[in-house]
């Protein structure tokens, strides 16, 4: 698929789709998740899900070990550590081409890279050069999980992001857990900074867990 083709289709699906079958953030057992590639599948498949994205931390090893990108559900994605700002960030990468050489060299070499916090705190990534090269192979960049960014402005956070090419918030988000105590903005801000910025719109539940919500 295009990179055009990503775009459309991103902006093309509404906030009922990313609460009822459209799932743009999963996590499989190739990083921090528990279920398989092909579990993950399989569920959203008997779920009836449009669409779904495996983001796995700095690797996309669920693709690369499997089939299921034959399968028409599935667009291929990836989720970076990056640091912006005094800021420790998340950017997915949708659509991207997996083959892409350049995207290659940010993939993590290490187990532990993909897999625990803590490590991944020493593999984080410049912002700038993770966006470029989301872009150059082909896909879409957005932040992920805005609303836990840790600044006072998110507006202007956004901003600098949108200057080195950032594309879209995760918008429609849970924050269930961890990730809904450390809120620092509301999804209606979020919402807010995306049009303001005229930027897609995505959403996705983080599962890492058996089920898929």
């Amino acid at each position: 698929m295009r990179r055009e083709e990503i775009k459309n289709l991103l902006l093309s699906f509404t906030a009922e789709d990313f609460f009822k079958n459209v799932d743009l953030h999963i996590h499989s057992n190739e990083s921090d998740g528990k279920m398989s590639p092909y579990e993950i599948v399989e569920q959203a498949k008997a779920q009836g899900k449009k669409y779904i994205a495996i983001c796995d931390h700095n690797t996309i090893d669920a693709y690369l070990s499997t089939n299921i990108l034959r399968e028409e559900i599935v667009i291929p994605s990836v989720e970076f550590d990056c640091f912006y700002k005094g800021v420790l960030i998340h950017i997915l990468g949708y659509g991207i081409d997996i083959d892409n050489k350049e995207i290659k060299s940010l993939f993590a070499t290490s187990h532990n890279a993909k897999t625990h916090n803590f490590f991944r705190l020493f593999h984080l990534r410049n912002p700038k050069e993770v966006i470029e090269k989301i872009n150059n192979a082909g896909g879409v960049a957005v932040l992920a999980h805005p609303c836990c960014c840790w600044c006072f402005n998110l507006d202007t956070f956004v901003k600098g992001l949108v200057k080195m090419g950032l594309e879209g918030l995760e918008t429609y988000y849970p924050y269930n857990g961890l990730r809904g105590m450390l809120k620092f903005h509301s999804r209606e801000t979020v919402i807010k900074v995306a049009e303001q910025n005229n930027l897609i719109k995505t959403g996705g539940t983080d599962s890492h867990g058996l089920n898929l919500l």
